[in-house]
């Protein structure tokens, strides 16, 4: 379930829809929850084999580090990607905003992060556009996103959250336990999908 303060808006022909703010969304607001109507879809099933679907399912949906896809129910499956995105996943589950997000601005995320299988090509326009989107991201970029998260957990309490209530018990209590102090925190390499190949 994506932020009740987003709304979907058409950019260009070229990228089609985006999701913009339509209100000033401070850091450390949960942004996007997995809920219990996301659609998840294994690679055996029906409807994945069918390529009509799968095409749909490729596009729309992330990667999850067991190697299901979810595809959204809402407006979440059109957050586009932006080498300097204000949201990062973190390794609870959940999208936070790394930095405050004004009203009118695209909501965007990195998809170094969503277990992408081939290599795609960013024109994203930020000043840091690493023109590629990688299969490998985890590898260069986690450190830097573990830092942006953990600084924007530090204000999860302080600010709004109405997406909280979507948290699951095990993850609240994860959470719960590293902001007081008495866990680790959970990196977002916990989202990597672990691929294991055959030796011949």
């Amino acid at each position: 379930m994506l932020h009740p303060n987003t709304e979907l808006q058409t950019i260009n022909p070229r990228v089609g829809c985006g999701v913009f703010a339509t209100a000033d969304i401070p850091a450390g607001t949960i942004m996007y929850a997995k809920d219990a109507m996301e659609i998840i879809v294994r690679e055996e099933d029906l409807l994945y084999r069918d390529k009509k679907y799968r095409e749909h399912i490729e596009k729309y949906s992330y990667t999850e580090a067991d190697g299901s896809k979810v595809l959204s129910w809402d407006l979440a499956k059109y957050v586009n990607h932006a080498c300097d995105s204000n949201t990062l996943s973190t390794g609870y589950g959940f999208e936070i905003a790394v930095r405050d997000i004004a009203k009118g601005e695209q909501v965007t995320d990195d998809y170094g992060m969503l277990n992408i299988e081939q290599v795609m090509s960013c024109e994203c326009g930020s000043r840091h556009c690493r023109k590629m989107i990688g299969i490998n991201d985890y590898f260069h970029f986690r450190e830097d996103w573990d830092r942006k998260v953990q600084a924007a957990l530090s204000c999860l309490h302080s600010v709004q959250q109405p997406l909280l209530m979507y948290l699951g018990g095990e993850t609240r209590a994860l959470l719960d336990g590293y902001l007081n102090g008495t866990d680790n925190y959970r990196s977002v390499g916990e989202l990597e999908r672990c691929v294991v190949q055959d030796v011949a």
